[in-house]
């Protein structure tokens, strides 16, 4: 009797040992996993439509919040799919859409999955640049029982950057209006020294990439930063073991992931 009782103390040693570990509400320190991947509606680099691979990289970063940019809703491209639900569903987590514009008989824009209940949505109408932006924001409430804002962002792409200062200026007057900590991300469209992400350094906590390895785009051949994680205030945040992932298949994109550890 007395080896069976050992047997099954190691079987659940082994096992809590082998379970992913987060601190949460129950601990002095609350740690969050929180990533932006500009996933390019499913579409990989070898030209094929896999939501079921891109759910896989997601996966395997464990998020607690995800920010996704270039998702679709319903369009032809996508073979009508229902992307931020058909994600949420492989992913068990809740989902908030934001559409950009009506696209290829459907929609288009931006996507938030959250391991916590989203208790409120709003779309941003940012001013517009070579095609239409919203910042979508929703707020979530974590296991402590507070509300936390998140803000997804994917401002304009073309070269000059009036189009994104603007949009980032009014992103950065509806954060300036929050009375909640807030987490925003996104594909930025624009590099660490311009004037569009210094807008959101001068607001916010960076999560700043190692040196050797931060480049975000493209996934297969990495040369420009222009995917970023800021929270604020900063009082109240930290960030550990922020990464680019190497992933050149699922998208042209890198997903960047942090964890976000509450002070």
């Amino acid at each position: 009797m007395k080896s069976i009782s050992l047997s099954l103390a190691s079987l659940v040693f082994a096992i809590l040992l082998s379970a992913p570990y987060k601190v949460h509400a129950e601990d002095s320190a609350p740690v969050y996993q929180v990533v932006t991947y500009n996933i390019k509606h499913g579409l990989g680099n070898d030209g094929k439509l896999d939501l079921a691979r891109t759910a896989e990289v997601i996966s395997k970063l464990n998020p607690d919040f995800i920010a996704l940019q270039e998702v679709d809703d319903g369009t032809q491209r996508s073979k009508g799919i229902n992307e931020p639900l058909n994600l949420a569903k492989r992913l068990n987590m809740h989902a908030a859409f934001g559409s950009f514009m009506t696209y290829d008989g459907g929609q288009y824009g931006l996507a938030i999955l959250s391991r916590y209940p989203i208790t409120k949505k709003e779309s941003i109408r940012l001013p517009d640049g070579n095609e239409p932006r919203v910042a979508l924001a929703v707020e979530v409430e974590l296991p402590t029982g507070k509300a936390l804002k998140l803000v997804n962002v994917h401002f304009d792409w073309v070269k000059d950057d009036n189009f994104r200062y603007a949009q980032a200026e009014k992103v950065c007057e509806y954060l300036d209006s929050l009375d909640m900590p807030y987490v925003v991300m996104g594909d930025f469209n624009d590099q660490p020294l311009s004037r569009t992400v210094k807008l959101f350094r001068e607001r916010a906590l960076e999560a700043h990439k190692p040196v050797d390895d931060h480049l975000t785009f493209s996934s297969t051949e990495p040369s420009i930063e222009i995917d970023f994680i800021f929270a604020a205030p900063r009082s109240r945040w930290g960030f550990d073991n922020v990464n680019v992932i190497d992933e050149p298949h699922a998208s042209d994109h890198r997903p960047v992931a942090a964890r976000l550890r509450q002070k």
